[in-house]
């Protein structure tokens, strides 16, 4: 499965950032890392960014990126803002594009309710926008707000790595649960130190590894 991860706009965009000055793209790009990192320990599952930490990636190139991918699924992670100064705006929403198409809506629905679930935070539902994004990919795609910058409460979790990695491992687990992602199975490796015929010789050689800070055992085959 080929996922496309957007962290919302860049560095530099003006505007998206919180009254005390975190940049919006701060908490973006780290969701979207702790998203990419979990999703990885899925079997045939591919992560790609659309943003860059070197340059703000306008939209039309990343959704021109995404439908080149030819991805299955686009998310675009953000935080939101009620105005530019402090104030009461509260809360988790995820958005499809307006005419809600069903698998879109499926999935929004998932990302919301896992996202609240892991939060906290007030669930403000699933909604409807003509954003960008959503409009011009060519594949199911969701839009989710992660918290208000213009909250001081939730802007002082926004800037921690705790709930960074929180809503990014959130939105990873509710896209594993959509699409029934199998993870990738552990392997065990082991190491033998020796073999021998003689039980004594392979007590001798247990002794000397554990002398020398190695745990160990006898086996019989």
């Amino acid at each position: 499965m080929k996922i496309i991860i957007d962290a919302g706009h860049g560095y530099s965009t003006p505007g998206k950032r919180s009254p005390s000055g975190m940049r919006e793209y701060e908490f973006n790009r780290e969701a979207a890392l702790a998203a990419k990192e979990l999703l990885l320990s899925y079997e045939k599952t591919e992560v790609y960014f659309t943003h860059s930490d070197k340059e703000d990636v306008s939209l039309k190139r990343r959704s021109d990126f995404a439908n080149r991918m030819k991805g299955d699924v686009f998310i675009s992670i953000h935080a939101n803002a009620f105005g530019s100064g402090w104030n009461d705006a509260h809360g988790v929403e995820t958005y499809v594009y307006q005419t809600k198409p069903a698998a879109a809506l499926s999935l929004a629905n998932n990302i919301q309710t896992k996202l609240t679930e892991r939060t906290g935070l007030k669930n403000r539902g699933v909604k409807a926008a003509d954003f960008h994004v959503l409009r011009e990919t060519e594949m199911t795609a969701v839009l989710v707000e992660c918290g208000f910058m213009t909250n001081k409460k939730e802007a002082e979790l926004l800037k921690t790595p705790s709930y960074r990695k929180t809503c990014g491992q959130a939105i990873a687990l509710a896209l594993a649960d959509h699409y029934r992602l199998a993870k990738k199975e552990s392997r065990l490796y082991k190491v033998q130190a020796g073999a021998f015929s003689r039980k004594e010789n392979a007590e001798a050689l247990l002794s000397k590894l554990k002398r020398a800070g190695f745990e160990g055992f006898i086996s019989r085959s």
